[in-house]
């Protein structure tokens, strides 16, 4: 039966919008809101607008907000503890929790899923399709445009510049910003979109504006799921993922903490959310509920030991400064 609620009684979170906000309220917020009639409202902004804005309300004490979804890396960045909630306290609830993954709940955040950036393709005809980092520079054998991200992390672009060049992934970090910036300039020119968002980072494999594309899994899957022909390779591909942070000063606080734990405390949802999007659940019990295809379509042991990345976050979140500063000069 569900919790009584006021009416009025709701909660605020700011995701990236599209498809992946899309099966976040089925399989999550609408499930939430029925169990206990609190409301969840969710706003749509880029990851740097969600940064900047959080940033900015929690300066001037004007909070309209109360959760925003963060990359992994960044969440475990000074300047994110600076505008969010310490949820150590909350996350004991958590620690023995033996089917979340160790690091499922932490100080910046409740991890939402786990995904990768990858490169994806429009497969051809032919079945010559791209496997690497070097066939998306090779714009002979792979013609047509591409696309790349351009917000306010861009050590993804740099580092698969990097493995374009030659450079072995275990030698990956720290990044040589020069020398992959020399090898962005080779590509360049085939660059149709620079997006800024998940959903505008699939439009253009929609309407035929590039061909080959840097992008998130889960948005690759969300296009197959449409039907469109997509392809993907893990071969350098970044491990990367979304946790959900509370903002300091949220005026529904209480409620923010109970869509968190909702989600940590229903393995079905994330069973749900990662069977449409291609993600990693944080529950063990979750990846067991997924169908046998969404698993199968899911990075295997041998593919994340000899292909799939984990960026260094340390390295990254220490030279972010640095890295945002030559990045804008350079992209002008």
């Amino acid at each position: 039966m569900p919790l009584s609620a006021e009416g009025a009684e709701n909660v605020v979170i700011a995701t990236t919008g599209g498809t992946y906000e899309k099966v976040l309220r089925e399989e999550w917020f609408e499930p939430f809101t029925e169990a206990t009639g609190i409301e969840v409202i969710a706003v749509s902004a880029t990851d740097a607008e969600k940064r900047a804005k959080a940033s900015a309300m929690v300066q001037t004490g004007n909070v309209t907000w109360d959760l925003f979804l963060e990359g992994e890396i960044q969440a475990g960045s000074q300047r994110h503890f600076d505008i969010t909630e310490d949820l150590t306290e909350f996350c004991k609830h958590y620690t023995q929790n033996i089917d979340l993954v160790s690091d499922t709940c932490a100080r910046g955040g409740a991890r939402l899923q786990s995904t990768a950036t990858l490169l994806a393709y429009k497969p051809s005809e032919g079945g010559d399709n791209p496997k690497n980092w070097a066939d998306m520079w090779d714009t002979e054998r792979f013609p047509g445009g591409r696309a790349f991200p351009n917000f306010d992390d861009p050590w993804r672009v740099l580092a698969a510049a990097l493995l374009a060049d030659g450079v072995n992934k275990e030698d990956l970090f720290p990044l040589d910003v020069e020398r992959a910036l020399r090898k962005l300039e080779n590509i360049r020119p085939a660059v149709e979109l620079w997006w800024k968002t998940g959903d505008q980072s699939v439009q253009g494999f929609r309407n035929g504006e590039y061909s080959l594309g840097q992008i998130w899994l889960t948005r690759a899957k969300a296009l197959q799921t449409e039907g469109f022909q997509i392809g993907w390779s893990y071969d350098g591909a970044f491990l990367v993922g979304d946790r959900i942070a509370l903002i300091k000063g949220a005026k529904n606080h209480d409620n923010a903490l109970k869509l968190v734990a909702f989600w940590l405390d229903h393995p079905e949802a994330q069973a749900k959310v990662c069977e449409r999007l291609s993600c990693t659940p944080p529950s063990r019990r979750a990846l067991g509920m997924m169908s046998k295809e969404a698993q199968e379509g899911l990075p295997s042991a041998e593919e994340m030991d000899s292909k799939v990345i984990t960026p260094d976050a340390e390295w990254i979140n220490a030279n972010m400064g640095l890295l945002v500063q030559r990045w804008n000069s350079w992209i002008r």
